[in-house]
């Protein structure tokens, strides 16, 4: 491994944590095939029968669940960047304790929302096989056959819990290590095993340092670019409305916030940019705004001028940023040593 390779991922040890949530619920679908309607496949006609995944359970037995997963995930996406592909999500420190409170308060409510509908299973169960069993009769000439088909496709009662989990991990960013070769012998481990971890490792080796450099000045690019995305969408505002709303004006400030709180490549010079436009021109209110075309028409300027500015570094090298950020790494080496 590369010295510049050590500082960067002892600097991203040092500034954040991968994080992965894993939600995992009974989805109440089954796949269902022509066989299962005691049809020939190779005589059904998809002009006529609409077969492939079909809900078990009204939608709205767990529209709560997924309600509570999609939050979730909308929490951890906007907080986070996608590390190795999306394998997990790199939190920064500063986000960590806002992140993880929330997601445990989502949790709570998934476990309650499990509690809820475990208690209703039995009967949405039945109410469900009611209606199956109606529809079969409608369907095929052997209903019991399809009936059948759908009972075993619902757990039973006592087996229904073991398809809820909401699990939150938090875990550092660490290159593996080859197991030494002495143990390797002493455990009896036969060679072709040997050969296969140490060509494992030296691959995850190779995968993560080819892709430090990289995570970390998409990290930058994306900052930019969101910044450049609300500017955008607060002047189509402005512009579709005629006035400024103070609705308008939060949204930058707290955009202004969070970027400080992700910005934890320390992207100096796009936060000045944001710290200038606070000084400038949130110190107003939306009726001052609203009360002065000049002091409008002074924001739109100053709107225009951070999207442009913030479109253009979004596509400029990020090679300093990303030697500044490893001294970290290196620092952290020698205070080490």
């Amino acid at each position: 491994m590369t010295a510049q390779t050590n500082t960067l991922l002892d600097a991203l040890t040092v500034k954040g944590v991968l994080i992965s949530v894993s939600i995992r619920y009974w989805r109440a679908r089954k796949k269902l095939r022509p066989e299962d309607l005691g049809l020939d496949p190779d005589t059904v006609d998809d002009r006529l029968f609409s077969l492939g995944h079909k809900k078990l359970l009204p939608k709205e037995a767990l529209a709560k669940l997924a309600l509570i997963e999609s939050r979730a995930h909308a929490l951890v996406e906007a907080n986070t960047f996608p590390f190795l592909g999306g394998i997990a999500h790199y939190l920064p420190n500063a986000k960590l304790q806002d992140l993880t409170t929330k997601l445990e308060a989502l949790r709570d409510e998934f476990d309650g929302c499990r509690d809820e509908f475990i208690a209703r299973y039995g009967r949405l169960r039945q109410q469900a096989l009611d209606e199956w069993r109606r529809a079969a009769e409608t369907l095929t000439d052997d209903p019991e056959r399809m009936l059948g088909v759908i009972a075993d496709a619902f757990p039973d009662v006592d087996r229904i819990e073991n398809k809820f989990s909401f699990d939150i991990r938090t875990f550092q960013i660490a290159v593996p290590e080859a197991v030494p070769q002495a143990q390797l012998v002493e455990l009896g481990t036969q060679q072709e095993v040997i050969e296969a971890r140490r060509q494992a490792v030296a691959s995850a080796r190779h995968e993560i340092e080819a892709s430090c450099r990289d995570f970390i000045g998409d990290c930058v690019a994306t900052l930019r670019e969101e910044t450049a995305k609300l500017c955008d969408e607060m002047l189509a505002t402005i512009n579709s409305t005629g006035y400024v709303h103070q609705k308008t004006l939060n949204r930058l400030v707290k955009f202004i916030d969070q970027f400080k709180e992700l910005n934890f490549v320390n992207d100096t010079e796009m936060e000045r940019q944001l710290e200038k436009m606070r000084g400038e021109f949130l110190s107003r209110t939306a009726q001052e705004y609203r009360d002065s075309d000049t002091a409008r028409g002074h924001l739109v300027k100053g709107l225009r001028g951070l999207r442009r500015r913030a479109a253009e570094m979004a596509h400029e090298d990020a090679g300093e940023i990303v030697e500044n950020f490893g001294r970290l790494g290196q620092r952290r080496f020698q205070l080490a040593a």
